[in-house]
């Protein structure tokens, strides 16, 4: 958003649901205009307090475009709520696999088949539907889906020395991202190499149980999880190696911010954004999805040879150049201007 309007000449609004619009966790062009839309009340009131909020925020503005960033169900529908007056884009940030809960009920899968149902038809509404890579893709049938990358947020001068032993995470603690899985495979890293050091930085939820089951299998001392860090590319620039052990992803931005800091990355080759982003013993690895054996393999092996960590964060730096700002923005430069007056 920031270098569509410092350097592309774009007027950017962001409207957010009950979001604040100052003291924003990270730092954007003072260009950008912040809306929030209130919603609150029962399932009525809100849908109603939605619909209302959007549709006079775009009778205000006036835009020539709008993009929808919503992975909810809700946003599937403004195509049809705001009448169709201007071209509408969706962005999906997310695979369908974020839909499917642990342990669901029979009614929970019921519900949640007729929500996929639901999405796969309103997708074709709008006017484009962006996913983020190739495989994302194949989860939508419609033939208005591109796919556009995530764009870097940064791209340091420095690189990480890849000294330092300490190996980094970031996400927040989820089903999704996958840490109960990282864990097991941390205690067998621990085992071979006990002065090594994994931090994992992100939003914390107690009931996802991390801290108890590092203490279970005695690794406690070796892991340390934080709360999300604003200067993030200073951890990766900290780190020696970057590992994803996420069950699904619609994309991996922590990936190519790791590379773009020269650290090799690890990851499962879970759907979907992975295999889009590592080329497999190149600049990092691709695990079997879920095998924690493996994983903790390719850390003890990139652990052990400080020369093919080097090698590889060299390579990652260099391959991940393909996701600048400057190149992906271009993507949506011309989708833009593709679209119908």
């Amino acid at each position: 958003a920031s270098y569509l309007a410092d350097n592309l000449g774009y007027e950017v609004h962001i409207a957010g649901l009950n979001e604040s619009t100052s003291n924003l966790f990270y730092d954007f062009s003072s260009t950008l205009k912040l809306h929030n839309v209130p919603v609150s009340g029962n399932p009525f009131q809100y849908l109603k307090s939605y619909i209302l909020g959007f549709n006079n925020l775009v009778k205000k503005i006036n835009p020539d475009i709008i993009i929808v960033c919503d992975d909810g169900l809700k946003g599937f529908f403004l195509p049809t709520l705001l009448g169709r007056s201007k071209p509408v884009i969706y962005e999906r940030h997310v695979s369908k696999k974020i839909e499917v809960k642990k342990n669901a009920s029979v009614f929970k899968m019921i519900t949640t088949k007729i929500k996929l149902v639901l999405m796969d038809f309103l997708s074709k509404t709008f006017d484009k539907f962006v996913v983020l890579t190739t495989a994302n893709k194949l989860e939508w049938q419609g033939k208005n889906v591109v796919v556009i990358s995530n764009p870097l947020s940064f791209y340091p001068f420095e690189s990480s020395t890849l000294e330092n032993k300490k190996v980094l995470a970031v996400g927040k603690q989820s089903y999704q991202k996958g840490y109960d899985l990282l864990l097991k495979s941390w205690k067998i890293v621990q085992d071979e190499n006990p002065d090594w050091q994994l931090e994992i930085y992100g939003k914390k939820e107690p009931k996802e149980g991390l801290e108890d089951q590092a203490q279970h299998l005695g690794i406690e001392n070796s892991v340390t999880f934080f709360e999300p860090e604003k200067n993030i590319q200073q951890k990766y620039l900290d780190s020696s190696i970057y590992v994803m052990s996420s069950r699904f992803e619609g994309f991996g931005m922590v990936l190519i911010e790791a590379m773009a800091c020269g650290v090799p990355c690890i990851s499962f080759n879970c759907p979907y954004g992975p295999s889009d982003i590592i080329s497999d013993n190149e600049d990092g690895y691709l695990v079997e999805n879920g095998n924690t054996d493996e994983l903790a393999n390719r850390l003890n092996l990139l652990i052990s040879n400080g020369t093919l960590r080097k090698e590889f964060g060299k390579k990652a730096r260099e391959n991940v150049k393909r996701f600048q700002v400057e190149t992906v923005l271009k993507q949506w430069d011309v989708l833009f201007k593709s679209l119908p007056k």
